[in-house]
């Protein structure tokens, strides 16, 4: 309602959809760069295991103890 007689009375407030629109670029870009940051840890930390099961599996082998299965990849 307010809107409205604003508009009627010739009073609009100033156009900021250029700064609403800047500070969604940022946003969006803020999350875009946390996802990838994320993504990126995660594949370290995925080698990381892969590295240290192969490690665990060639020092149990050895010593005769029984190496567990590997688990079959997830496909996404």
């Amino acid at each position: 309602m307010s809107l409205v007689l604003a508009q009627a009375s010739g009073a609009l407030p100033d156009d900021n959809t250029g700064y609403v629109a800047a500070a969604y670029l940022v946003f969006f870009a803020l999350v875009l760069a946390y996802f990838a940051i994320m993504a990126a840890k995660l594949q370290r930390l995925e080698r990381e295991l892969v590295e240290l099961n192969e490690l665990a599996d060639k020092q149990a082998a050895p010593r005769g103890e029984r190496v567990a299965e590997p688990v079959a990849e997830r496909t996404a």
